[in-house]
């Protein structure tokens, strides 16, 4: 029996994926200098949005950043000595912790998002139709 071939992508496809990829570290890039601005580095900033959409029990909150529920302690140690997370019960069960950004805590976290280069400049310079056709194709791509 005779395995597929693997097609190669085409070359737009290529050109496509390096755009991608260019577009993915100039954000990490922009997103760790707006960190690093108010004194956080990008895995606490990151972990500050986060709890700035929801509170969040620290098993989940492992699970989005991908990493060990001993980093999230770690991180949200950090946070919560600085003010800007603290520690609750859950509503759904009180034997679980949830960690929540404080108000000072939903403030850098809207000030690191305003804060964004990125998100000033490159997508500033499109119109909002170009920018509304941009997110439905990359939500597109993501539920692929």
């Amino acid at each position: 029996m005779a395995t597929p071939q693997k097609t190669r992508p085409d070359e737009l496809t290529v050109e496509v994926v390096e755009l991608i990829a260019e577009v993915v570290a100039r954000y990490h890039t922009d997103y760790e200098e707006a960190a690093a601005g108010h004194t956080l580095t990008g895995a606490q900033a990151k972990l500050l949005s986060l709890l700035s959409l929801d509170p969040l029990p620290m098993r989940k909150l492992a699970q989005k950043l991908k990493c060990e529920p001993s980093n999230v302690t770690g991180i949200v140690d950090r946070l919560e000595a600085r003010g800007l997370v603290e520690r609750r019960p859950d509503p759904a069960d009180r034997r679980v912790k949830v960690a929540a950004a404080t108000e000072e805590g939903l403030r850098v976290a809207r000030n690191l998002r305003e804060g964004l280069r990125f998100a000033r400049e490159p997508l500033a310079g499109l119109t909002e139709e170009e920018r509304g056709t941009l997110r439905d194709l990359l939500r597109r791509m993501l539920d692929a």
